[in-house]
């Protein structure tokens, strides 16, 4: 499940037969940027940091940050 903050944003960790995946997605759960990962430690790490900054972040930092 995914949480969606008030600016629209929100962070899924998708494992798939090719590895783990985070999402950064919008409201809809469409994914605006993936990156993939090494393994689920990893995903964890980054999608820990991908939050923080959609907490810290204005929404249009985050979209230039990220390029969404």
């Amino acid at each position: 499940m995914t949480t969606v903050d008030e600016a629209g944003f929100g962070v899924e960790l998708r494992e798939g037969a090719s590895g783990w995946r985070v999402a950064i997605v919008d409201g809809s759960g469409r994914a605006l940027a993936e990156r993939a990962c090494r393994d689920h430690a990893e995903a964890r790490t980054y999608a820990s940091t991908v939050r923080q900054h959609i907490y810290w972040l204005s929404p249009e930092r985050l979209r230039e940050y990220y390029r969404l």
